[in-house]
């Protein structure tokens, strides 16, 4: 199974959710996209993210700091 990553830190809400979209959209069903971000809402707007996309969530993680990380597949 492919996983492919992105790096948010930095990024303000909602550029996160725009580069999963681009990323995703290049993707194959089945594949998974792992994000690591620091942004105040990330966890909230993942999550409206998958539900609105159809897209499942497998984990989010805090790292410390202020960031998170977590899967979603395709």
């Amino acid at each position: 199974m492919s996983v492919s990553k992105l790096e948010a830190k930095g990024l303000k809400c909602p550029q996160p959710q725009l580069k999963m979209t681009i990323l995703i959209s290049k993707m194959k069903p089945g594949e998974i996209l792992e994000v690591s971000a620091d942004c105040d809402t990330f966890e909230d707007d993942v999550r409206k993210w998958c539900e609105r996309n159809k897209k499942a969530l497998l984990w989010m993680r805090d790292e410390g700091q202020g960031a998170k990380r977590c899967q979603i597949k395709v």
